[in-house]
């Protein structure tokens, strides 16, 4: 179904502090954004950017301080539109004496569904995030990523046609991160559109159609990852092992790992370098281009803003 799911106008949140709270702190700087149907949109930003402040804006939990939004075509005012949304926040709180199916079991009840139908889906949705065998356990004995993934189950329990993740890999080990993914994708085959807040880049690289990037509370850019940044091979890396007793050849440029050697040359010297790892009796593992990635991009951005802060902060004094 084409069309936005999310639309986002000029949404700016001021705090007041200080003395009196006479001054204005800017969390959110006129945001202005687009989360279309059916797509995976990664929110990335570092600590403080503003992910969180944006997406509790969105679900009415704080109210903006100018410009507006429309969720599902309604207005973020609209209590309505949130029978269709899944919302985790950054860090659930549940009734810790309760067990996990009997926390689903209770916001099952909002949605109309008859006990049979509760049943089911609970334990649907227990499978689903890998806790099928944890389900009769008291909430106060998990873990903070087995939390997390009872925040999912709750998310996706009435089957909405928006979700929202604030920071969903948050305290997951390798295992429950690649879940998760799992589970992020399996809704976007569904037809769900996902929005999820991160500052783990690896994962919006594999998950995201497209993402926003927000640093300072100012959006820097949105685009699917690679457009994002210069997409031109920097270069070429060449992994090799050398014979015992060989010296590596371009000695100054090679990097040692282990048994192993990595090379990083200017592509129009790739194969002069490889005749030189050729005579020096090498084995040539790999040859990959360098290009640059998301993380570059959103390092220097946060640099760049670090830097402005700094001068304003001494032209300030």
């Amino acid at each position: 179904m084409p069309g936005s799911a999310i639309e986002i106008e000029n949404l700016t949140k001021e705090y007041p502090f200080g003395f009196l709270h006479l001054r204005k702190k800017t969390s959110l700087e006129g945001l202005n954004m687009q989360v279309e149907t059916g797509e995976v949109f990664g929110f990335i930003g570092p600590n403080g950017a503003g992910k969180s402040t944006t997406i509790k804006l969105l679900m009415g939990l704080i109210f903006p301080t100018a410009g507006n939004a429309r969720i599902l075509g309604k207005p973020i005012s609209d209590v309505e539109m949130h029978r269709d949304i899944g919302y985790l926040p950054e860090q659930p709180y549940f009734y810790d004496y309760l067990t996990a199916a009997e926390v689903l079991d209770y916001f099952a009840r909002f949605h109309d569904l008859t006990a049979a139908d509760r049943k089911e889906r609970v334990q649907r949705m227990l499978k689903k995030v890998g806790l099928e065998t944890a389900g009769k356990i008291q909430l106060r004995k998990y873990s903070k990523g087995m939390l997390q993934r009872v925040g999912l189950a709750q998310a996706i329990l009435h089957d909405p046609k928006l979700v929202i993740l604030d920071e969903p890999m948050s305290g997951l080990d390798p295992v429950g991160r690649r879940e998760v993914r799992d589970i992020i994708l399996e809704l976007k085959r569904d037809g769900k559109t996902v929005m999820f807040s991160t500052h783990i880049l690896s994962d919006a690289e594999v998950l995201c159609d497209r993402v926003g990037v927000i640093v300072g509370g100012k959006l820097r850019g949105v685009g699917a990852p690679g457009q994002m940044v210069d997409m031109k091979t920097q270069g070429m890396e060449i992994v090799f092992e050398l014979p015992a007793g060989s010296n590596a050849p371009l000695l100054s440029k090679v990097t040692k790992m282990g048994e192993r050697y990595r090379l990083q040359v200017p592509e129009e010297e790739l194969y002069a370098a490889i005749e030189q790892l050729r005579g020096a009796g090498a084995r040539i593992h790999s040859v990959t281009q360098v290009k640059a990635t998301l993380e570059e991009f959103f390092m220097n951005l946060v640099e760049a803003d670090r830097a402005q802060a700094a001068a304003v902060e001494v032209n300030g004094k």
